[in-house]
């Protein structure tokens, strides 16, 4: 267990904003998560529905294997709070992240 990685990190900058990236691998796929101060864009593997019990805003973004795909995958669910800041289904990770922070 003891080369066994539990999280990979990693920050971005875009438009002067930074956010955070966290990768929880699983065996076969992986939970990730880019977020910032207002809200986070994550994988297919994460619920809106729980997203919206915390007032929390969530994009998600499905079939992706990475940061790079989360940003330029289309967002195909997001949260009332993330609603309410603008992000809409359809639009890219990239302008959902950057429309909740």
């Amino acid at each position: 267990m003891d080369n066994v990685i539990i999280r990979e990190n990693f920050s971005l900058t875009s438009n002067g904003r930074c956010f955070r990236g966290d990768c929880i691998p699983l065996p076969g796929s992986a939970i990730l998560v880019i977020q910032g101060e207002g809200g986070m864009l994550g994988c297919g593997y994460l619920a809106v529905e729980t997203a919206d019990k915390l007032g929390h805003a969530l994009a998600v973004v499905t079939g992706v294997a990475n940061y790079d795909d989360m940003l330029s995958a289309k967002v195909v669910r997001v949260s009332k709070a993330a609603a309410a800041k603008g992000v809409r289904p359809g639009m890219s990770g990239r302008e959902a992240l950057l429309a909740m922070n």
